[in-house]
């Protein structure tokens, strides 16, 4: 019998149109075989939707206009003891049931999504899920508490500093250019796809950048810009399975076209990053760059997938720049890519996400959820 899968999607973060084109992909790539699929998607207004992609999603090939369609019947989930095992979607007005989902795919990147909320509430209803659990998931969403557990780690990253307020940031610019130097790097702590990303080269420019990344979020980091290349490493699997341990993939390269790698560069323009799979590294960078990259995964209590980001700097350095656990998923991302690269086809990547979904749920199913007062 074929797994009802829920891709989640959308979502209210500023992400939600990045979300919407990575369950576009990801519903067209599943094994029919073996999976029944569903977007589940949530609209800006946090109303919920379910619905095949073709149905529910508008403009779906067009990045900058796809979006749910506003006319598609809202869900709500509804989570009994009655229907252990599952999520059903009924309609609001009269329960009248929509669908049963035995398993979710979350795609929604940015806040509410990628940061532990959605994995909680999931974990909550006992139902099987994609990706990090709530504690990698918020790891990994936070760039500054990120970077400090990598740095204790022993894992090397570029200079940063983490500022929670714009006045306290504002104060601080004096100091940071002269340990940091200039240009610097503005963005918000707790968001993804280079949204709210400034490149600063003076006051007036930091001074902007910090507004702009303050309206997404209450803390802030800065980062020292570092001279080199950019490449990424695509990890799967989980450190507590036996049949899929986690596993490093081929490395490859990000050269932006105009500046750095924006949401636009990486999104809207199909010419604004050039993608370089497998990049084209010096003998031992790229097995560097793999353990690296292991590391990096097992530190921050990674699980399933994460897609790894580096410097390799002018000097030959190799820094970790930060960890995405919720990877982007569509035609042009990194992640499928790498996998690709080095052997496993995005059906077959997707398809080895759900059992290690599975078999976390299974794991988890069996540890004791109470005790015995009376045992020795």
């Amino acid at each position: 019998m074929k797994l009802m899968l829920g891709i989640l999607c959308g979502g209210r973060s500023g992400e939600h149109e990045v979300s919407l084109r990575s369950a576009s992909g990801i519903y067209r790539a599943l094994d029919r075989e073996r999976f029944e699929p569903l977007l589940v998607a949530i609209d800006k207004s946090g109303g919920w939707h379910v619905g095949k992609a073709e149905a529910l999603l508008l403009d779906a090939h067009d990045p900058a206009r796809i979006r749910i369609d506003p006319s598609a019947p809202e869900v709500v989930p509804l989570h009994t003891a009655a229907r252990e095992g599952e999520c059903v979607l009924v309609s609001p007005g009269d329960l009248s049931e929509q669908a049963a989902i035995e398993a979710f795919l979350p795609i929604i990147h940015g806040t509410d999504g990628e940061d532990g909320a959605l994995q909680g509430m999931l974990q909550l209803w006992g139902l099987p899920y994609v990706g990090a659990d709530v504690l990698g998931s918020a790891v990994g969403m936070d760039k500054d508490v990120m970077k400090r557990l990598l740095t204790q780690a022993g894992l090397p990253v570029a200079p940063f500093e983490a500022f929670h307020s714009l006045a306290e940031a504002r104060a601080g610019f004096a100091d940071l250019a002269s340990r940091l130097g200039l240009p610097l790097f503005v963005k918000p702590a707790a968001l993804g796809s280079s949204v709210g990303v400034s490149r600063v080269k003076d006051r007036g420019d930091y001074f902007r950048a910090l507004a702009d990344a303050f309206s997404y979020g209450e803390k802030v980091v800065v980062e020292q810009e570092i001279e080199g290349r950019e490449v990424e490493c695509s990890v799967l699997g989980s450190r507590y399975s036996e049949t899929y341990p986690p596993k490093a993939s081929r490395a490859g390269e990000i050269r932006p076209r105009h500046g750095f790698y924006s949401y636009a560069a990486k999104y809207l323009d199909h010419d604004g990053a050039e993608l370089i799979v497998p990049a084209d590294l010096p003998p031992g960078v790229e097995e560097r760059i793999q353990q690296l990259s292991l590391r990096a995964f097992e530190t921050l209590e990674c699980d399933g997938m994460a897609r790894v980001d580096f410097f390799f700097a002018e000097d030959g350095r190799i820094l970790v720049n930060e960890l995405n656990t919720l990877p982007g998923f569509t035609p042009i991302s990194m992640y499928p890519k790498l996998w690709e690269a080095s052997g496993l086809s995005y059906t077959d990547l997707l398809t080895r996400l759900v059992e290690l979904a599975l078999e976390r749920r299974q794991r988890r199913g069996a540890l004791k959820r109470d005790f015995d007062l009376n045992s020795p």
